[in-house]
């Protein structure tokens, strides 16, 4: 007798439908972010140590390509990295919480920064276009800054709790409106070096007492020779905000993922050279230094578009296109922080150190809301407590910034060591092999500098170790207790059976209500049941094409009374489908899980596969039944379930194992 093939329930994992993206769109997510400092990091570093500034924010752009390159090595070894999974990985959990907690300060204080600079900047303009449309308005620059910097940030809290996520294509348009303003911006400015001669400003660093910081309690620790460097470069490190972003943005980069991530960097390096430190040291050549520490300390490029050779009313309008662009990028900063830190709480509470009590979804929008209210509130408050103050701001900022990059640097040169079997597409330059493993001299090197250039942060920025140390240890704390509570949760309660939500599952009534979905010319169906054994999941991710192939993956479990409704995918289920997914990341392809419940896997795989319209069907081997065998029993179920009356459709079925194939065609 044959087994009734038909199943009831089918559940789809929609998280695995990842909308991958160009190393363009990918390197223009991480530009909004990084590239935004360029319109404060100048002016932070001038009222710092004063006309020595430009030497320093072009050093750190040329420091961000080793950078660059840590979080490469980095991205290519955890397809969904970041410095969580990095540290976790290398020290531990509790390691993984400290920097997982500076992180998020990071994040949070992206948002202020970038805010309250685009309100400065568009301040700025109104006080030139006011007068000359007769219109006698002034609000003091700080306060008008602060005002629209909360607004701002009340509207993307609107819209990242209605769910609105960055828009790759957005970001991309911001990119290239920017590159087009850049150029402008460098032609000119050249044109007006040129007509009025230049000389380089001093190397040498002059403190200000504020930037000094506690070091002036320590008469024999002088701000001269390396550590007035060390100093220096402290203070211009927050230019390297962002950098966080290509760790978050890499599992969506498409397929070559290894040389699309090669030139996302690479685009990412040249850009902010150009953009943030030659713009900045063009500044530096134009602008007398009282003004650019007076005037155009909060709006830098405003004062470089207004003080170039011209009439005025052409140097006002690359002002407005100076300041719309710097809008627009700041703006778009201020989203990034909001999606991050969104992102990385979740990501931390998948591995239970933060409390289900955030991650409480919203009624309406299905979104984490209580995350997003926290970021929003802390975001408003930091704000409203700066007064609009850059200065102070930019030093807080660095704290978050040099700490995430000291962890992800650190967290890497021991995952040298303790994972030296592992293989790596590509590994940061300057080693030296000593056995099986490869000593990072350059990682080193890198290390030294971030760790000097933190300790003497620690000593210059009283605000920022202060503020900065009470945010992470709150946060530090917040996890610690939330830790604790869901391992008492765990002990005191039997695993919840409603966790699809966690993996973001949706229960379908009938397999053809999922096709609709499959939009693509060619369809493979690809069965998977031991997550350890995907060598044809694998072989079919690195030859299809993605804009032209679904790839539907169908996970078929055996199971008794399937017309009752009452299954669960088990955690061993799960497995399987998070394996599925890493490997999609990895190789950049889109894929479409399928779970379902049956009393005959070949009768799904052909029921499936039927009703998809399927070109080729790809299963991996069975070592108890062997590859005829599996082709065997496919051909029966097929053969079983065909319609004499539907005109027959070629497929090849296919059995894949390390090295062999074996193929059979279905009619």
């Amino acid at each position: 007798m044959v087994p009734n093939p038909k199943f009831k329930q089918v559940f789809v994992l929609s998280t695995a439908m990842l909308s991958f993206i160009s190393f363009w769109k990918a390197a223009s997510i991480v530009l909004c972010d990084f590239g935004s400092s360029a319109y404060y990091a100048g002016g932070i570093a001038m009222n710092s140590f004063g006309p020595a500034f430009p030497w320093f924010i072009l050093g750190v752009m040329l420091f961000s390509g080793l950078m660059l390159g840590v979080y490469t090595e980095s991205c290519l070894m955890f397809v969904r990295g970041g410095v969580y999974v990095v540290v976790r990985e290398a020290m531990g959990k509790v390691m993984a919480k400290l920097s997982v907690s500076a992180l998020i300060f990071d994040y949070t204080l992206t948002g202020p920064i970038s805010s309250v600079t685009a309100g400065l900047y568009l301040g700025s303009l109104l006080s030139n276009i006011m007068p000359l449309l007769h219109i006698n308005w002034h609000v003091p620059a700080r306060a008008f800054a602060v005002i629209f910097a909360v607004i701002v940030t009340a509207y993307f809290w609107r819209e990242n709790i209605r769910g609105v996520e960055e828009s790759a294509d957005n970001n991309l348009k911001i990119i290239a409106f920017v590159s087009v303003v850049a150029v402008l911006l460098i032609s000119w400015a050249g044109l007006t070096i040129y007509h009025r001669g230049f000389t380089l400003p001093p190397f040498e660093p002059v403190f200000t007492e504020k930037a000094l910081g506690w070091t002036v309690h320590f008469p024999w620790l002088k701000a001269v020779g390396v550590i007035g460097i060390i100093m220096a470069f402290g203070h211009s490190i927050l230019a390297l905000s962002g950098l966080e972003t290509l760790a978050q943005v890499y599992r969506e980069i498409e397929d070559p993922k290894f040389e699309n991530l090669k030139k996302a960097v690479i685009t990412i390096f040249v850009f902010s050279v150009l953009f943030t430190g030659l713009l900045t040291f063009m500044s530096a050549l134009i602008i007398p230094g009282d003004l650019i520490a007076g005037k155009y300390a909060d709006n830098l490029l405003s004062g470089l578009a207004l003080e170039l050779d011209g009439p005025y009313w052409s140097r006002l309008g690359m002002q407005v296109l100076v300041v719309l662009s710097g809008v627009l990028m700041l703006v778009g900063a201020v989203n990034t922080s909001f999606v991050g830190s969104n992102g990385v709480l979740n990501r931390v509470a998948d591995d239970g150190i933060l409390h289900d009590w955030f991650r409480h979804l919203h009624k309406k929008f299905g979104t984490t809301h209580r995350i997003i209210n926290l970021v929003a509130i802390t975001q408003i408050l930091i704000i409203l407590i700066s007064r609009g103050d850059i200065f102070l701001l930019g030093e807080a900022y660095s704290f978050g910034v040099l700490w995430s990059l000291t962890f992800d640097t650190l967290s890497m040169i021991i995952l040298r060591f303790r994972k030296q079997d592992e293989e790596r597409e590509w590994k940061f330059p300057f080693n030296i092999k000593s056995g099986n493993v490869y000593v990072p001299i350059g990682m080193v090197a890198i290390l030294m500098v971030l760790l000097a250039a933190t300790g003497m942060n620690m000593l210059t920025k009283k605000v920022a170790t202060i503020g900065g140390v009470l945010f992470t240890m709150t946060f530090f704390t917040i996890f610690h207790i939330s830790e604790k509570m869901n391992e008492k949760k765990a002990q005191l309660y039997a695993p919840d059976e409603d966790n699809d939500e966690k993996m973001n599952l949706r229960k379908e009534a009938d397999i053809h209500t999922v096709v609709p979905e499959l939009t693509k010319d060619r369809r493979v169906l690809v069965p998977v049941r031991n997550p350890n054994n995907l060598l044809h999941l694998a072989a079919v991710l690195e030859t299809a094409d993605d804009d032209t192939t679904d790839i539907i993956v169908l996970s078929a479990k055996i199971a008794k009374g399937i017309q009752s409704g009452g299954e669960t995918m088990s955690d061993e289920d799960k497995e399987v489908f998070s394996a599925v997914v890493l490997m999609a990341e990895k190789y950049g392809k889109t894929v479409k899980p399928i779970f379902v419940f049956s009393n005959d896997p070949f009768y799904s795989m052909a029921q499936v596969a039927q009703a998809a319209g399927c070109d080729e069907i790809v299963m991996g081997v069975s070592g108890s039944s062997g590859a005829e065998v599996q082709l065997e029993r496919l051909a029966m179920a097929w053969g079983m379930l065909r319609k004499p009356d539907v005109p027959a459709k070629p497929v090849l079925a296919k059995v894949v194992w390390e090295g062999r194939q074996m193929t059979y065609q279905l009619s």
